[in-house]
């Protein structure tokens, strides 16, 4: 039985060989390809480019085929930008015709298909996504509702390293108790929610959950059954635990959050105030999405909204340990501004230019997606004088846009400054096509409006309470980088020195 299961798969390797082949040869004539390496038939370019698609791998094809290039991974096409104006008429200007989102066999698990926002196709059930998402999550009104309960999380995070005697002497990884934070923050806006403390028996449900689903997503193991389908059936192992993992996850939700959330909201009068998921589920009963929809908004905001914010001020902290001079900046500026001891609260934000710039030379220099989501043309279109097939991935290399050193001065430092100064003009919402950070147009990151003023409060009140400072022995802490399909993190979550300051 075996020996006939492995010659059936032998056979039709080969047959796709054949047919790739074939494929090939009438793509050639018929398509206008952008330049790119010469692919082989069945792998394409995928065993001369490797798995790992990273933001600065990508870099080194730019600088060799050019702004707009091509690459075909397997059975896949891949299609990368690299310049302000290529990225202008992809998000912008064509943004219905590359509107639509790539998901790979993976990212199909774990959105139902696109059943949630993020992943789903262009088209009308987008649209109602976002239009039922916006009101609760993604307004200046939101903001303004939960941002004491934001400084009051940032509060006790200074508070709780203040106690910790580890905290000013050998430091500590002051990451894990700003997760607590962002999960917190997070779920007051979708269920009026907290977690007590990081061993809540929950949180740490909630929070394996979530990392498995991390894991499982953003690893490349799984690229050769995405990437040439006859090798699908390799994968059985590793999607069935991806379904685990998902339906682990949606039952997490929906037990502990959504249900006991509608047996709240039942108990209420009418016209109380409402959390987001109360929203969400009047979409419910009035028909505009299903159960699994409202399942697959909580899963968005889980990943979208929670780690990635978290990414940032864990780079934020980072730099800021290894620039004292710019950390002992923005100290005198919030002292100056506001005075001292006067803690930085939301509404204070606009008033502190140096903190603004912080906050964007971080996203600059570390964007935590630095490919954006992809993109995906559902028909064959045209870039450039190019013809894109149908369904292809389509990569923007916002990195380089912000980091390409024609179009920045010495983007290799962390200069804050350079958004006082010479990028004066430049805002994180997508003003300028060499700078985003959450992406521009139909489709970028609605969750810029709870991301910025989060991380301002949370950098400004560590900046104002404690020196921040590398452990004992050390000079600078460690900012490696490590990527996966989308993200970028630090590769070490590091031990911060925490002094408190005498203000």
């Amino acid at each position: 039985m075996d020996h006939l299961l492995s010659e059936s798969y032998l056979i039709a390797v080969f047959m796709a060989v054949v047919l790739a082949t074939m494929i090939s040869k009438l793509r050639g004539k018929k398509l206008k390809l952008p330049p790119g390496p010469i692919p082989v038939p069945v792998f394409g370019n995928w065993l001369q480019v490797g798995d790992d698609l990273n933001h600065r791998n990508l870099v080194d094809y730019a600088k060799k085929f050019g702004d707009l290039f091509h690459l075909r991974m397997g059975q896949r096409d891949l299609v990368v930008i690299s310049s302000p104006d290529l990225a202008k008429e992809v998000l912008h200007t064509k943004g219905v015709e590359f509107g639509s989102r790539y998901r790979n066999i993976v990212y199909d698990i774990f959105t139902g298909k696109g059943q949630d926002m993020v992943f789903t196709v262009y088209g009308e059930h987008w649209r109602k996504m976002r239009r039922i998402m916006t009101v609760p999550f993604f307004t200046n009104k939101v903001v303004q509702q939960n941002r004491e309960g934001w400084e009051l999380e940032a509060s006790s995070v200074v508070d709780e390293v203040k106690k910790n005697p580890d905290a000013a002497t050998r430091g500590i990884v002051v990451r894990k108790r700003l997760q607590l934070m962002m999960y917190n923050n997070m779920f007051r806006v979708m269920f009026g929610k907290r977690f007590e403390s990081e061993d809540d028996p929950l949180l740490l449900r909630l929070k394996f959950l979530n990392g498995e689903r991390s894991r499982l997503t953003q690893s490349f193991e799984y690229n050769y059954g995405d990437f040439i389908p006859v090798l699908r059936p390799f994968l059985r192992g590793y999607l069935k635990i991806c379904q685990d993992v998902k339906e682990r996850r949606l039952a997490l939700f929906k037990k502990y959050f959504v249900d006991e959330r509608k047996e709240i909201a039942s108990a209420k009068p009418t016209g109380s105030v409402k959390c987001a998921i109360d929203h969400i589920l009047e979409a419910q009963e009035k028909g505009e999405i299903n159960a699994d929809n409202v399942l697959y908004i909580v899963e968005n905001i889980n990943v979208a909204a929670i780690e990635t914010t978290l990414w940032s001020i864990e780079w934020g902290i980072a730099e800021l340990v290894n620039h004292p001079e710019i950390q002992s900046k923005l100290r005198n500026e919030m002292d100056t501004v506001l005075g001292p001891g006067v803690q930085v609260t939301e509404p204070d934000l606009h008033k502190l230019a140096y903190l603004q710039a912080v906050l964007k030379e971080t996203l600059r220099l570390r964007m935590g997606v630095p490919l954006l989501v992809p993109h995906m043309n559902l028909k064959d279109a045209t870039l450039a004088g190019y013809d894109i097939p149908a369904e292809s991935k389509i990569l923007v290399n916002a990195w380089w846009l912000a980091n390409n050193p024609e179009r920045w001065k010495k983007p290799e430092e962390f200069r804050p400054e350079r958004f006082l100064e010479e990028e004066a003009h430049v805002e994180a919402n997508g003003n300028d096509f060499r700078y985003l950070p959450f992406g521009v147009g139909r489709r970028s990151c609605p969750g810029i409006v709870l991301a910025l003023p989060i991380l301002g409060i949370t950098i400004g009140r560590l900046v104002q309470n404690f020196e921040l400072l590398p452990p004992p022995g050390q000079s600078k802490v460690d900012t490696s980088e490590i990527g996966g399909q989308f993200s970028l993190k630090i590769l070490n979550h590091s031990t911060i020195v925490m002094k408190p300051r005498d203000i």
